[in-house]
């Protein structure tokens, strides 16, 4: 019998969470290759990163298990609102988001994503900021299943 879980990462999980995110960094490279362009040593560096943002308890750092293997993995770290948007509460910021294969959103994603703003929500959180590249049309359309409307736009060209 198969099972999927959500919990809390852990060190041993950070291969797997390695792997999903060099999977997205050459997909949205494809993408947008200024802005999402990988460092050749990106391994390298974000290896100890996810280490650290594993071990503070002020950041949610969540995966989705099947049998036994990371398919996915939500990082979500907490801001104060700017003033300007006069929002009573921290603002959820979840950029390290990812998932095995692009039919897994609307099912595993989603499941991560209602994980994270649930705990958002404990941690006193008013609302949720989710990066997403803007040719990532399964992600996407998870974020707008979920009630997630798109906030901004970035534009870019190297000087």
């Amino acid at each position: 019998m198969s099972e999927s879980i959500i919990r809390q990462a852990e060190a041993r999980d950070i291969s797997g969470m390695l792997e999903l995110a060099a999977q997205r960094r050459e997909e949205y490279a494809r993408y947008q290759s200024v802005f999402w362009k990988p460092a050749a040593d990106a391994l390298e560096r974000q290896r100890p990163w996810f280490a650290k943002l594993i071990e503070r308890e002020d950041v949610v750092t969540l995966v989705y298990e099947h049998d036994a293997i990371v398919q996915g993995f939500v990082i979500a770290s907490f801001v104060p609102a700017p003033p300007v948007y006069d929002v009573p509460g921290l603002t959820c910021n979840i950029d390290d988001f990812c998932v095995q294969e692009h039919e897994e959103w609307l099912r595993s994603g989603r499941q991560l994503l209602d994980a994270a703003m649930e705990e958002a929500r404990k941690r006193g959180a008013a609302q949720v900021v989710v990066v997403c590249a803007h040719l990532d049309h399964p992600k996407r359309s998870m974020l707008s299943d979920a009630g997630l409307t798109i906030a901004s736009e970035w534009y870019t060209i190297p000087l």
